[in-house]
């Protein structure tokens, strides 16, 4: 038994179990203590509450809460309450009180006289105060109009006035529509309703009947717990007595046949003894999963463990034998025998097969190399009666008899750091699975992998190495590459920042070309061969200096004859990812919540906290006093309102409120895209509040997280910086923690949900506009977390809510699920709270730049940069050079691939961002626009939504009228939610009153022209609220585009010119602003 908090010095009153138990309840719990069933115990001094699980006799783990009261030393039972189908005062409550307090079982115990006194009080007292007994009674039908072999059938029986057992008052249908029990034995009617649910739906028969080949896997647990509530098995007709088996087995049997060859028949085993396999019935539907046997008018019952598959089924229900002919009795001993023993019990005669004599398996690595490329290849050797069988190590892994799965696993596991090595990779960092496929290597990873890896795999004695004649001619350099630096000048002779390489490079004697040296380092290769065979590092000190400046270059596009600039970029390094669990912390806090919660009242109004600065509507307010509500009574929560509805602002006002009351710091979490939109959304509603953004993991920043968030009173940081840091996370003291998109947790066995489950924090609430998207269990998800006592089990919750729900077959659960979740989630959609709405609410949004973009943007920024503020001595002259250098920037700040097709693959965080959102509007019956002056790019999201599945319009300025009218019409009619618009296409002629969303995907340089194409959305015949939001890219020449539209507004208020893409107010000053 493990988590057992101290119960030292407890005791129960003298005979309390006597007096809370009866004398049969007591002997079984007993025995449950005695044989260790009771597998977690929790005592709770405060309220006197011990808890527990006790694992029951259907395989099923029962959880136990026992409320005790009056003094440590004299403890009383005030009531029991268990999972179980008896409920309450059962044996599992006794087990867990035997098992938790040590001196139960020795003080409270009755003696035998009590015991003996006690039965008889129990029987004489059953009748007066328990309900009707049940039975149930098995039956052979035979064969008739409908089936034609005799059946198996059982009906519920109760006793009459005669004390007979009679069918009158219950049948199948009384117990499968109604849960009461009326006078019925309430644990015997609910053990019977058990088993009425598990049958596959009503009854071919009658309500009377039930037919055993129709019955569900769940039939032998219901059944076992029927006669553990005191059901009767009654034999019926056609029958003299029901006998329930332990054990049911099938067994193959071979014998010698006629003609020298094999008999193949099916054997039945009953509790370990051979029987006739005659009269045997077929128990369950699908797929039978039992037996039963009428034999000498007794019926014999029991599961099949395991379950056979159908072919052995029919071979036991039709008594069937398979013939074996001679000549095939080698193969057979080889190839078939050995698979059916892993399957299913084998009884073979003895010397009817001659065992063949196997050696194996054995892992074999092959190395080969032609003249272009070489392969790396793992398979498994066996030797089968001296010949060699070899099979590859991944693919099709059953095609012969003699393979043992289970050997091979072993064998591959006890040579996994040798796998590791041959495949470079780190230890643990790829499954098992991943290092078995051949790979395709590049000749000078051949001779390195023969020559450095092959060598420290000389002690795996187990491993069978084979390389070929060209693999094995490889050498590695003894002295490596000597280098020779010069540097270049001018055609004048003046020295200059760019400068020419002239090396020299030798090894072994022998020369290299410097282009070729110049190819490999810039394609990032650790070592080079030669064509007389020999290898040699690149990652020397003195090569890696100019792989750095090769890299440089080569990003520049500035690479020609090796001129090369002498500043360096920072290398970007990958985080290292950490392995987290889950932990139960949260059962116990749960727990203290709800004895809080039992004293307090329902959200009412509080006021407004005087650090925010917003002016919050009505429904915020209400959803500010919900989120108090929570705060006040230590619960956590879901704001799951619609997308628009300022769930920001909602929950930055319950942070500045408990701020101000003392509270201590909270923690932030959302996706990278959004983390940076936080810190601004802080400083314009909480600009009292300190606000520290968290960008990096801990080894990075390379200083302690407690220490940079230390003056914080919000922190944001990202899930991916969560799961990689949890451990660091979980060192700092927080008030809260907010999980902004939490769809991102909704999967309960990711790492990032374990991380934020085992984060300790009083207080979480989970922000979606999409608290559930696929299924309930995403629900059970986010309310784990947040509320992680209200459905501690996810099991229980799948089996008692998910299932029937879904399924439709239990209207009722979805009402009590509603019930239980609705204080603890708030939901409210732009309709409902429509008339509280502005008629246009427009937000900018910040989007980070992915590393990879990143890198490309300050690149190319650097040399545009430098060539821009050349220029900016002529503006005039060099005024379109200009705009094409910016335009350029503004392009990079979109998408890498609009400006350098190669870099396509470097994707956009912007294009993830809005397919996100997107695919979240569609889904909400909303439609939206999408505003981009690069058709382009545009392009980009159309690729996007195409592979997403999502219909959309387009137009730019190349469709024709009745293109545009038809685009027009398939978004108005509804037929299509997005449209894609470039700003020419879209700055004239539109109503598109059908989008309440507007992406603003560039900013531009006009206000003025930004407006007048959200106006084709918010204007005369619009019925809802517009939502306009601007993406922009941070840290970009966008960002700068903005500050430029706010200092520039009162002169873009003017009318521009609609071909000037800048507008008439841009000078040479506002370009230097924007190069920063």
């Amino acid at each position: 038994m493990d988590g057992t908090d101290s119960t030292a010095g407890l005791a129960l009153a003298p005979h309390e179990l006597l007096r809370a138990f009866n004398a049969k309840t007591l002997a079984r719990g007993e025995t449950y203590a005695g044989q260790g069933r009771v597998t977690s115990a929790r005592y709770e001094p405060r309220d006197q509450m011990l808890t527990g699980t006790c694992f029951g006799s259907s395989v099923e783990d029962y959880e136990v809460e026992v409320a005790l009261s009056g003094a440590h030393t004299s403890l009383e039972i005030d009531y029991t309450v268990c999972t179980c189908p008896v409920g309450r005062y059962c044996k599992h409550a006794v087990a867990l009180l035997m098992a938790a307090i040590p001196t139960a079982a020795d003080r409270a115990v009755p003696q035998r006289w009590e015991v003996v006194l006690g039965s008889l009080l129990d029987e004489m007292t059953d009748t007066e105060d328990e309900g009707k007994p049940l039975a149930l009674e098995f039956a052979m039908l035979p064969a008739g109009r409908y089936h034609t072999t005799p059946i198996a059938t059982l009906r519920p029986l109760t006793v009459g006035k005669r004390g007979t057992w009679i069918k009158t008052g219950i049948n199948w249908r009384r117990l499968f529509d109604s849960a009461a029990p009326g006078d019925f034995d309430r644990a015997q009617f609910d053990a019977l309703r058990s088993v009425a649910l598990g049958a596959p739906g009503y009854y071919p028969y009658s309500s009377d009947q039930l037919v055993l080949s129709t019955v569900g896997h769940s039939f032998w647990a219901n059944l076992e717990l029927a006669v553990e509530a005191g059901v009767t098995l009654v034999a019926g007709p056609g029958i003299r007595a029901v006998q329930l088996a332990k054990d049911v087995q099938l067994r193959l049997d071979f014998a010698v046949s006629e003609t020298g060859g094999a008999q193949m028949s099916a054997a039945l085993i009953v509790d370990g003894e051979t029987r006739v396999p005659e009269g045997v019935g077929l128990v369950g539907a699908p797929t039978p999963h039992g037996i039963h046997q009428l034999a000498d008018g007794v019926l014999h019952l029991g599961a099949f463990a395991p379950v056979p598959g159908p072919t052995l089924l029919k071979l036991i229900a039709n008594d069937e034998t398979v013939q074996i002919p001679p000549e095939a009795l080698s193969e057979f001993a080889v190839d078939v025998l050995p698979r059916l023993r892993r399957t299913v019990a084998i009884d073979v005669v003895d010397g009817l097969f001659a065992e063949p004599d196997i050696v194996g398996p054995m892992p074999v690595l092959s190395i080969s190399a032609d003249n272009d490329e070489g392969r790396v290849h793992w398979s498994i050797r066996y030797e089968v009666n001296g010949q060699r069988q070899q099979f590859d190590a991944v693919g099709i892994t059953r095609t012969s008899g003699i393979r043992d799965s289970a050997a091979e696993d072993a064998m591959w596991r006890a040579i996994v750091p040798a796998l590791e090595a041959v495949s470079g990779r780190s230890p643990g960092a790829e499954p098992l699975a991943a290092l078995l496929f051949s790979r395709r290597l590049s000749l000078t990873q051949v001779a390195v992998l023969s020559q450095e890896v092959l060598p420290q795999l000389a002690d795996c004695d187990q491993l069978i190495i084979e390389i070929d004649e060209r693999a094995a001619t490889f050498r590695r350099s003894d002295a490596g590459a000597q280098l020779g630096f010069g540097t270049g000048a001018a055609d004048d002779g003046s020295v200059q920042d760019w400068f020419d390489l002239h090396i020299t490079i030798d090894v072994d004697g022998y020369p290299v070309e410097l282009s070729e040296v110049i190819a490999e380092l810039a394609l990032g290769a650790t070592h080079m061969l030669l064509s007389n065979g020999v290898y040699f590092r690149l990652d020397t000190p003195e090569l890696l200096q100019l792989r750095a400046l090769i890299e440089e270059a080569q990003a520049l596009g500035e690479l020609d004859g090796g001129r090369v600039n002498t500043s360096s970029l920072n290398v970007t390094l990958w985080d290292e990812l950490l392995s987290l669990g889950v932990v139960d912390r949260e059962l116990a806090q749960w727990r203290d919540n709800m004895a809080r919660l039992a004293t307090a009242q329902p959200p009412v109004p509080v006021d407004t906290p005087v650090g925010l600065q917003a002016e919050l509507r009505d429904y915020q307010h209400a959803g500010l006093n919900w989120l108090a509500f929570l705060w006040d009574n230590g619960l956590g929560g879901v704001l799951g309102d619609d997308m628009g509805l300022g769930k920001t602002v909602q929950t930055l006002a319950l942070i500045t409120r408990a701020v101000e009351q003392g509270a201590g710091k909270f923690l932030v979490v959302a996706p990278t895209s959004v983390a940076s939109n936080w810190a601004a959304e802080c400083a314009k509603f909480a600009p009292g509040l300190t606000t520290v953004v968290v960008s990096s993991t801990e080894a990075r920043a390379a200083v302690p997280l407690a220490e940079q968030v230390a003056a914080a009173d919000i922190v944001v940081t990202t899930y991916t910086l969560l799961r990689i840091d949890i451990e660091k996370y979980r060192e700092i003291a927080w008030a809260g923690m907010v999980l902004d998109e939490a769809q991102f947790v909704k999967n309960h066995h990711s790492k990032t949900h374990q991380a934020a489950r085992r984060l300790d924090a009083p207080f979480k609430l989970a922000i979606t506009g999409t608290p559930m998207e696929n299924n309930l269990m995403e629900l059970w998800s986010l309310l784990s977390i947040t509320v992680p006592g209200l459905f501690p089990n996810p099991k229980i919750f799948e089996r008692y809510f998910r299932r029937p729900i879904e399924s439709g077959d239990a209207p009722g659960r979805l009402t009590a699920l509603r019930h239980r979740i609705k204080p603890v989630l708030l939901r409210r959609t732009k309709t409902q709270v429509v008339k509280e709405l502005p008629p246009k609410q427009e937000q900018v949004l910040a989007i980070e730049l992915s590393a990879k973009h990143r890198k490309i943007y300050d690149t190319r920024l650097a040399r545009e940069r430098q060539k821009v503020l050349g220029l900016l001595g002529d503006w005039e002259k060099n005024r379109f050079q200009i705009f094409r250098s910016l335009t350029l920037l503004r392009q990079l700040s979109l998408h890498p691939g609009l400006v350098d097709n190669a870099a396509m693959d470097a994707g956009s965080t912007k294009v993830d961002f809005l397919l996100e959102q997107l695919d979240q509007l569609v889904a909400e019956d909303h439609s939206a626009l999408v505003f981009s002056q690069f058709t382009g790019f545009l392009a980009i999201l159309r690729h996007r939504l195409d592979a997403a599945g999502i219909e959309y319009s387009y137009l730019d300025g190349s469709i024709d009228a009745k293109g545009r009218a038809d685009a027009i019409d398939a978004f108005s009619s509804g037929r299509t939610k997005v449209f894609l618009i470039s700003l020419k296409a879209g700055g004239f002629g539109l109503n598109l009153t059908a989008a309440d969303y507007c992406f603003l995907c560039d900013p531009w340089w006009s206000p003025a022209a930004e407006a007048q194409a959200v106006d084709r959305a918010h204007r005369i015949g619009q019925q809802r609220p517009v939502n306009v939001y601007r993406l922009v890219s941070e840290d970009t020449i966008e960002e700068k585009v903005i500050a430029l539209q706010d200092r520039k507004r009162a002169l873009f208020a003017a009318v521009i010119d609609g071909g000037d893409m800048f507008g008439s107010a841009i000078t040479a000053s506002d370009i230097r602003e924007l190069l920063g």
